[in-house]
This record gives C-alpha cells, sequence and structure tokens, in this order.
C-alpha cells in the first residue's frame, strides 16, 4: 500500500475535526450526546456514504492517542476511595456483565444456527465488550459522571476491559495456534493484575519528579509534554504486559488525580518513608495544574476516536438481503442488550440506579469491533456473520446513549433515585 501524500491526509484530518465540530454541536443543540453526532459525522464521513475519510494508519494513531487521553481524564476523575465504598459491586456487576453476554452469545450461536465453535466463542467474546471511552463520555455529557452509578459503571467497564483483554487473549491463541495453553492465559492475567497495581504507585512516583523538573524550568510547556510522555509510556507498557493501551492512561490518571495517594507499609525503613510519604501524598495543586493543560488537549483528540469509530462502521459490508444475517442479527442484538442490562440487577442498588448501570454497560464502540475484526481477520466469521456482529456493534453504540437521556429525562438524577431508595427500604 503506497503511503497516502500528506496533502490528502491533512484534508482527512480537517474533515475529521471540522465534522467532529459541527456533528457534535448539532446533537448537542438537538439535547442529544454529543458523542452521537461524532459517531454519527464518522458514518456519513467515512466509507459508508462520502468516502472522504479512511481509516488510515496516522489517524488510527491519533484516535488511540485520544481514547487513551480520555482514560487519563477518567483516572484522574477517579476516586479511588469512593470506588472502595462500593465494595465488591463493580466486580460483580463486571463479572455479570462479561459472563452473561458470553454464555448467551456462544450458546445461541452454536446451538440456535449451528456455527463452529471457534466462531461461536468469537461471537460470545465480541458480545462481552462494554466501550467505556463512549460510556463515559454519554455520562459526561449529561452531568451524571461523578453519580453513585457512574462509579460501580466505571470501575465495572475497566474491569470489563481486563476480563475482555484476557478473552481476547485466550481467542488470538486458538485461532493462530488452534489451542490455548492454561499457563499461558494465566500469564497474561497476572500480568495484567501487577500493572494495574504497581503502574499508579510508579506513575506518582514520576509525577512527583516531572513537578520538580517543571518548577526548575522556564519552559511554559514542559509539565503538559511531561505529563503526555508519561501517558503514552505508561500506555506503551500496559500493551507490553497484555492489557490495552487505554488501562496505562487510566493508571497514569488515577495517580495524578486529586483523591490518589499511597501508605506505606510499616516495614519501610524510616530513613525512606520521609521522602516517599512526600512524593506519594495527595498534590492537589498539581492535579488543577494538569487538569487545566490537559483539558484542551483531551478536547482536540478525544472527538478524533469516536469519528473514526463511525468510519470504521462501513454499512456497505452488510449483506442487507440475507435473511440468516437478519435471524442472527436480531437473536445476538437481543443477547447483546439483556446481557449487559441484566449485569445492573445482579447487586442490591435502588431500582432506578440498577437500570442506569444495565444501559450504561450496553455500549460496545471499539472494544467490539477490536474482536469482531480480529475474527474475520482470521477468516472466523463469514461475511454474513461479521456483517450481523457489525450491524449489533453499531446499534448497540448509538442506541444507548438515547435510552440514557430519556431514562435521566423521565426519571431525573439523584431525587428520584433516592426516592427509590426509600420505597425500596420501606421508609
Amino acid at each position: 500500500m503506497m503511503p497516502l501524500p500528506i496533502h490528502e491526509m491533512f484534508f482527512m484530518f480537517a474533515a475529521l475535526l471540522t465534522g467532529a465540530a459541527l456533528f457534535g454541536a448539532i446533537a448537542a443543540r438537538m439535547g442529544i450526546p454529543s458523542v452521537i453526532g461524532e459517531l454519527a459525522a464518522g458514518i456519513i464521513l467515512g466509507p459508508s456514504l462520502l468516502g472522504w475519510v479512511e481509516p488510515i494508519p496516522t489517524l488510527k494513531a491519533l484516535a488511540a492517542i485520544g481514547i487513551t487521553l480520555l482514560l487519563f481524564e477518567v483516572g484522574m476523575d477517579t476516586d479511588l476511595r469512593r470506588m472502595a465504598r462500593a465494595g465488591s459491586k463493580p466486580i460483580v456487576v463486571a463479572s455479570a456483565g462479561f459472563l452473561l453476554p458470553f454464555i448467551l452469545g456462544y450458546a445461541c450461536a452454536a446451538w440456535l444456527f449451528g456455527l463452529p465453535t471457534t466462531t461461536s466463542l468469537f461471537i460470545g467474546g465480541t458480545l462481552t465488550a462494554t466501550s467505556i471511552g463512549i460510556t463515559v463520555r454519554v455520562l459526561a455529557d449529561l452531568g451524571r459522571k461523578d453519580s453513585p452509578e457512574a462509579q460501580i459503571v466505571i470501575a465495572a467497564a475497566v474491569l470489563d476491559d481486563l476480563f475482555g483483554v484476557i478473552a481476547l487473549a485466550f481467542l488470538y491463541q486458538i485461532a493462530v495456534t488452534g489451542n490455548a495453553t492454561a499457563s499461558s492465559l494465566a500469564g497474561v492475567g497476572i500480568y495484567i493484575i501487577l500493572f494495574m497495581v504497581l503502574a499508579p504507585i510508579a506513575a506518582k512516583l514520576i509525577a512527583w519528579a516531572i513537578e520538580a523538573l517543571d518548577r526548575r524550568s522556564a519552559s511554559p510547556g514542559m509539565l503538559l509534554m511531561l505529563v503526555v510522555g508519561l501517558i503514552l509510556t505508561f500506555s506503551a507498557l500496559a500493551h507490553a504486559v497484555g492489557a490495552p493501551e487505554i488501562m496505562g492512561g487510566f493508571a497514569a490518571g488515577l495517580a495524578l488525580g486529586h483523591a490518589f495517594r499511597v501508605r506505606l507499609p510499616r516495614q519501610v525503613p524510616a530513613l525512606l518513608r520521609l521522602p516517599l510519604n512526600r512524593a506519594l501524598a495527595e498534590n492537589p495543586e498539581l492535579s488543577r495544574r494538569v487538569e487545566k493543560q490537559m483539558r484542551p488537549l483531551i478536547h482536540l483528540f478525544a472527538p478524533i476516536f469516536f469519528v473514526l469509530v463511525g468510519v470504521t462502521m462501513d454499512l456497505r459490508q452488510i449483506p442487507w438481503e440475507s435473511t440468516s444475517m437478519w435471524a442472527l442479527f436480531g437473536t445476538l442484538l437481543a443477547v447483546a442488550i439483556l446481557g449487559k442490562w441484566l449485569a445492573g440487577f445482579v447487586v442490591a442498588e435502588p431500582r432506578l440506579r440498577q437500570h442506569a448501570i444495565g444501559i450504561s454497560l450496553i455500549p460496545r464502540g471499539e472494544v467490539g469491533l477490536i474482536f469482531a475484526q480480529l475474527g474475520a481477520s482470521y477468516g472466523l466469521l463469514n461475511g454474513a456473520t461479521y456483517a450481523a456482529l457489525l450491524l449489533v456493534i453499531i446499534l448497540t453504540t448509538f442506541l444507548p446513549p438515547f435510552a440514557l437521556k430519556a431514562f435521566y429525562t423521565r426519571w431525573g438524577a439523584q431525587p428520584a433515585l433516592a426516592q427509590q431508595s426509600k420505597l425500596h427500604s420501606g421508609e
């Protein structure tokens, strides 16, 4: 493939940014979450309609930076102490949100449609995905990113991504080698867990050094450049241990957040305790400065990701006349929605909050596309099966934001949830 001329790449980039801005603004003006406008811009500008924008490697790299920066912002806004107070609820929700779609998707594909085992496993794996980027963006657009249900959803979506990565590693080994060993899967899981535990601590120490350098520097862009370098480095490290790159951005965001601190064990020598406590303590001033300088960068790059998701959804690949494709699509769509929606009901929360959690977990977005495209690239999904999955991913990406918007418009925010809680408690 010949490299794209620079002027054509500039045109694509300009069309992408302009489309994201205009369609996002139109959606917001209509009372729709702006992410819907950005996804629609991708479908209009991409091969489905106008064909002005293609998912070329340069744009994919910019989109990857965008979603990584968005997850950095999510990490900064994540209050671990508040999440800890939620206890095991995110783990329970994530487990249900992973297992229900996987089991139901596999069973329907294998037993109802007679598809091969490996194909059925890829279908089940695709349906486990939750696009944390889309979910967080929608909750933010609705002003609910700091709500109790959002804290559960964000934590569950992060865990869902980790489960999905392990499942993807398993399916990848099956696709490439025909089998997968328990030891290799265990190794991937251990590496990911260690990374998510150790990376925020390491990032916190590096952030302390970054602040010290910034205080002594006359360069106005020192802090911004070093923080972006930190995010990209940890994203690369996440990939190296088998985790999604976005987990590196999330870990760096946790470390630089307002409420992140590390308590040293008593076994640490007193000589090291004082400087380490200083480096690992909360630093609200640094968090505010990083947040202020990073926000314009996030607003520039994050929409690129959402538009490119729309570009990747090529509607021309769907054989609209195939009845078997429509039957598979309808079945998988029901599984995709019910599997995630029911996951909201496995925790003891007010009924309305359970609905909000379940609906928030439905978007598949880029994570589902990764599963589906991997299966198609290894010949495990034929044209009709891939088209059915693609259509499911499209609808489960587009519909939940409307459903959440309608839900909060109908029931309001915290007062309604609190009132429902009182009704359930019998007060």
